[in-house]
């Protein structure tokens, strides 16, 4: 049974599991679930993920909500997946989940919201608050900072200093490249 992808290439999370199925070879179906048009919001999506958010995947009889947690059993479901990308070894796994809870928490209240006050909100009619705008871009800066200051010192080219990429730097990768918009 060919697994489903319930996305809308417009997310940036939605990317993250789509690139992370092309990079490793897995066959998928996208199925797309077009937010513009509120989709998501349909009783047919409902079956699907009764929390009505995308990305979500259905794995034969198998349903999955969440781009992390998708990811996560992406990478342990298919045998075939390299250990880089989320890693056996108990502390180098830690270290990901680290930057992915970090990215989750943190980040969003600098990139995300940066990307709602200045471009999003006012694209949707809702009045551009420049004050809300020059503090999400002080909070992004300072997110940017510490992604360098603290995951990118060692010698990989990839955080936590790897040669290879984890599902921690795709995610944050999808993240920052939402950026290219504002």
């Amino acid at each position: 049974m060919t697994l489903k992808l319930y996305v809308d290439r417009m997310s940036h999370p939605c990317r993250e599991v789509i690139i992370f199925c092309k990079l490793n070879g897995i066959d998928f179906e996208e199925v797309h679930i077009d937010l513009s048009k509120r989709q998501q919001r349909s009783p047919e999506y409902r079956e699907i993920n009764p929390i009505r958010k995308i990305p979500a995947i259905m794995d034969g009889r198998f349903k999955l909500s969440e781009s992390h947690a998708i990811l996560r059993y992406l990478a342990c479901a298919f045998p075939r997946i390299a250990d880089h990308w989320y890693p056996t070894d108990l502390y180098k796994r830690a270290k990901v989940e680290s930057v992915l809870d970090w990215q989750r928490t943190t980040f969003p209240s600098g990139s995300g919201s940066y990307v709602f006050h200045s471009v999003l909100g006012p694209a949707v009619g809702i009045p551009l608050n420049t004050k809300a705008a020059a503090r999400t871009e002080k909070n992004l800066i300072a997110s940017l900072a510490l992604i360098e200051s603290v995951w990118l010192q060692k010698k990989g080219r990839f955080l936590l200093g790897s040669d290879q990429p984890s599902i921690a730097d795709l995610s944050l990768a999808c993240e920052i490249m939402a950026l290219e918009r504002v």
